[in-house]
């Protein structure tokens, strides 16, 4: 089972309303596709996105580095070989996780489809169904709370806040209207997208602490590579502290479970290269005892489908933050996952689970064109303009 090519699409997709974090704004999704298939037959489907904040990968650089870079290595390996397959992916070029995660995704698709069965029991099977979260993007007070009671409304009872924008009085505000607005009953947890200094960190958190408003946990207070200083925050507060931009690589996660620089790490396929590297990344934590949530960048459904897969295998995965595609105006994968509120339910189908004949037709529609823009919406047949 060779590997005979490895295709890529470009897709944007707008979102519903802006989103906004401490580290930009964002209107489109914006997506490369990759398409793996073997000379079996059999097609493989990933999702890589551009977040030029985080990762510092654009369409540009991750349809390179698939295309030119990657893809030569690749075409001609078995992949029932899996081990030369990933040891070849990871050492193809340095760094470019969002490239090697769109790739690793494909093949792990291929993997669940060779052996019949979905890739979450493939992988472990540990539950058939997850929660997430639902995120509330930084704004003033009002739209925030708006948005908090109408997400709380739709059955979410876990909000992810956004903060670490403007003084440090701006982000207590905020909590405090979200919290007046929809009680006590939801659980919220507050990403400062690295959006503080150590100390004034410590200082906000313990605010929060003594104004009673229950906050979960505090994601990324600080600059990722700021590992002495995410300690200090970790040492010097009582709400536990995750660690996300912080921890690309399992020895990004190694230096920070040895220091218990942090209580909980959030694993994003797009930084750690994909699900072989995330498996790594989720044991090394498991060994310390500490848990993990599985969260993504602003991807669609193809995307998160594989982090879903990967969450719902391992029983250290106690936290989701997989909304993302709740947030765009419209779908255009048919299969992979089914929301239902805020429970995520895998696919019975091998693989991800994706619809094979919807994909084909976004590959069809893609052919000549540098990108594919939705434009209506989705239906049994994929409604795109090309833009050559």
């Amino acid at each position: 089972m060779h590997i005979r090519s490895i295709e890529t699409i470009a897709v944007t997709i707008p979102l519903v309303k802006p989103f906004k974090t401490a580290l930009r704004t964002v209107h489109t999704a914006d997506a490369v596709y990759v398409k793996v298939t073997c000379d079996n037959g059999l097609v493989g489907w990933g999702e890589a996105v551009p977040t030029h904040v985080i990762t510092g990968d654009s369409v540009g650089s991750i349809t390179y580095a698939i295309e030119e870079v990657i893809a030569p290595q690749l075409i001609g390996l078995d992949i029932r070989q899996r081990e030369v397959v990933f040891h070849t992916l990871s050492r193809s070029i340095v760094r470019n996780t969002s490239a090697k995660a769109a790739v690793d995704m494909a093949i792990y698709d291929l993997f669940g489809q060779l052996a019949g069965v979905p890739l979450y029991q493939l992988l472990g099977g540990f539950r058939q169904a997850i929660d997430t979260d639902f995120t509330v993007s930084v704004s003033d007070c009002v739209e925030m709370a708006d948005d908090a009671e109408r997400y709380v409304a739709n059955s979410f009872n876990v909000l992810k806040v956004k903060v670490g924008i403007g003084k440090i009085s701006e982000d207590i505000a905020r909590i405090r209207a979200i919290r007046q607005r929809v009680g006590g009953a939801p659980k919220i947890r507050l990403d400062a997208n690295q959006g503080w200094q150590p100390k004034e960190a410590v200082r906000a958190i313990r605010l929060l602490e003594d104004a009673g408003l229950d906050i979960e946990l505090i994601e990324q207070p600080v600059l990722a590579d700021d590992i002495e200083g995410l300690k200090y925050v970790t040492d010097n507060t009582l709400t536990p502290i995750m660690a996300d931009e912080s921890v690309f690589s399992a020895r990004d996660a190694l230096r920070v479970l040895q220091l218990r620089a942090a209580d909980l790490i959030n694993i994003k396929l797009m930084k750690s290269g994909g699900i072989h590297r995330a498996l790594t990344i989720n044991t090394l934590a498991q060994s310390y005892g500490v848990e993990c949530m599985v969260g993504s960048m602003i991807e669609t459904k193809l995307g998160v489908t594989a982090a879903a897969h990967f969450a719902a295998s391992q029983p250290n995965v106690t936290r989701f933050d997989l909304d993302a595609p709740l947030m765009l105006a419209q779908d255009i994968i048919a299969g992979g996952i089914v929301y239902e509120g805020r429970t995520i339910h895998l696919p019975k189908t091998p693989g991800l689970g994706l619809d094979a004949r919807r994909m084909e037709l976004i590959g069809k529609e893609a052919e000549g064109s540098e990108h594919v823009v939705l434009c209506g919406p989705g239906s049994d047949d994929v409604d795109v303009t090309r833009i050559c």
